[in-house]
């Protein structure tokens, strides 16, 4: 009998949920028994072949107790266990991106031992077998200090800290993120082949990878990773000698950059592969809900981010048992590389993302619009996005706070006005807006044509926007901020930015 690598001295465990503890098992334990002492509060296991999962009643919180888990003569116990808040922060490299890089992360560091926020980090393996056995045998949950919390995702502490303070309660965090991935990789097989509009990233995988063995995939992957560790060290010499230097010059100068590598069982960028190797290796572990920073590396199908999206959520909700489970999703802030064209295609990510808001229960929006950094695609300062996470948490999830204080301005309606006027109407105006300092700036309007001009002319009446263009005589649409990147000035009175919108409704193009 093995319990899953998630338990461990010192996890948290969910307060005021049914709190599932489930394993391994050899198929002849005759019972399995869960236990904690301190809280007289125990359940008997089902038995399924090589797995067994216990369900325990709703815990009430607690600090420090024991957890039992009994199979005959045979008891293992995990100590210090806490009972709290739990959640999962998934998604690509800014949910990854470690505390010790934040902007502030020295500080937080050295003061991180007097906060009540604990981590576990899902091991992270592309392929299963014995690597990824040894991995989690090694991997556990640790309390926060100076030395535990380098490596913590940033994002997921700052939402931890605060939460802490707020509840009076341990919070556990779960890491299970890895940058540069599509989120069709934490979905498994089924849910993309069986949709016709996600089935395009199976069968570009199995079109790419046809005929391959797993030996020869597998040598594949490990040339190129050898190729790409010597080209990385290239790299970094020419940075560190012209750090302006453009993408052209670098590869003229380094090579071809052959990254995210050969399609294959080891990449861990394939479709299904972190569901595989991750997602069902911590679930159904009882969490609150999800913090959910991704969408960068899908803005080659931002057509399809929605659908992808709602079937992941849907995904993560059946195998969590959890028709309720929270997703707590960060709009992509502003960025583009210097290089690049404007392709609008953060744009559609981000309205994907509202639209997941507006549509999917039990979901909230963390707008970051002004948490972006030109040409950086890490921002490096993660405390505003752990910040506006956790008031999504304080009025979608807890119901602390209104959601005058929680979310941004956004757009509600419009109307034209005397022909020539376009009239958006905010919803959760929150009060007024701030920072009217080039106010036209990221205003557009668009005739019957629906070729946008900026405007001209902005006028803010209480909750309504008034917007003219010269250019556009009769307006018929309008959107705001429709770019990958450009600077944020105005915001709700509660520092939160307006929301980005649209009224064309045009598709994206679609990019293959």
């Amino acid at each position: 009998m093995k319990t899953a690598a998630i338990f461990s001295d010192n996890m948290v465990l969910q307060r005021g949920m049914n709190v599932r503890v489930f394993g391994s098992c050899s198929g002849g334990e005759k019972s399995i028994s869960v236990r904690i002492p301190e809280l007289n509060i125990s359940a008997e296991a089902s038995i399924y072949d090589d797995r067994w999962e216990a369900v325990l009643p709703a815990l009430p919180q607690y600090d420090s107790c024991t957890l039992e888990v009994c199979s005959g003569a045979i008891k293992k116990i995990f100590r210090n266990v806490a009972v709290g808040e739990v959640w999962l922060a998934g998604g690509q490299s800014n949910m990854e991106y470690e505390l010790h890089n934040d902007k502030n992360g020295a500080e937080e560091l050295k003061n991180s031992s007097s906060e009540n926020v604990r981590f576990y980090y899902t091991p992270k393996c592309a392929m299963n077998g014995e690597e990824l056995l040894r991995s989690e045998a090694a991997s556990r949950w640790e309390s926060a200090s100076e030395e535990n919390s380098v490596a913590w995702s940033a994002v997921g502490w700052y939402f931890a800290k605060e939460l802490s303070r707020k509840l009076g309660c341990v919070v556990g965090v779960v890491g299970c993120n890895w940058g540069g991935t599509s989120a069709s990789a934490w979905v498994p097989r089924e849910v993309l082949a069986g949709n016709a509009k996600l089935r395009v990233y199976t069968d570009e995988y199995d079109l790419a990878t046809a005929g391959k063995s797993d030996e020869e995939m597998i040598a594949e992957y490990d040339e190129y990773t050898r190729y790409q560790a010597d080209w990385d060290r290239r790299a970094a010499e020419c940075y560190a000698a012209d750090p302006d230097i453009c993408w052209a010059d670098l590869q003229e100068k380094c090579g071809v950059n052959r990254y995210p590598g050969p399609p294959g069982i080891k990449n861990p960028m394939r479709p299904c592969g972190l569901f595989d190797t991750m997602v069902s290796r911590v679930c159904p572990y009882t969490v609150r809900g999800v913090l959910w920073y991704q969408g960068e590396s899908d803005d080659h199908r931002p057509e399809v981010y929605y659908e992808l999206m709602s079937e992941l959520i849907k995904c993560w909700r059946n195998i969590w048992h959890s028709d309720e489970l929270a997703f707590l999703i960060v709009q992509l802030p502003m960025f583009r590389y210097r290089e690049d064209p404007d392709t609008k295609r953060w744009a559609y990510i981000r309205e994907a993302q509202m639209k997941l808001f507006r549509t999917v229960k039990n979901t909230g929006i963390a707008v970051a619009l002004d948490c972006g950094e030109f040409n950086n695609i890490h921002p490096t300062d993660k405390s505003v996005v752990g910040h506006r996470l956790y008031l999504q948490a304080m009025s979608e999830v807890y119901g602390l706070m209104e959601r005058s204080e929680t979310m941004p301005p956004m757009f509600g309606s419009y109307e034209v006005r005397r022909g020539d006027t376009m009239i958006v109407h905010l919803s959760n105006h929150c009060g007024g807006l701030c920072g009217n300092d080039g106010l036209t700036d990221g205003f557009e309007l668009a005739g019957e044509d629906g070729i946008f001009f900026p405007a001209e002319e902005v006028e803010i009446l209480g909750n309504q926007i008034h917007i003219r263009s010269k250019q556009v005589k009769h307006p018929r649409n309008v959107r705001f901020k429709w770019t990958n990147y450009a600077e944020v000035r105005l915001f709700g009175s509660n520092g939160i930015p307006v929301a980005p919108f649209r009224t064309d409704g045009f598709p994206p193009e679609k990019t293959d």
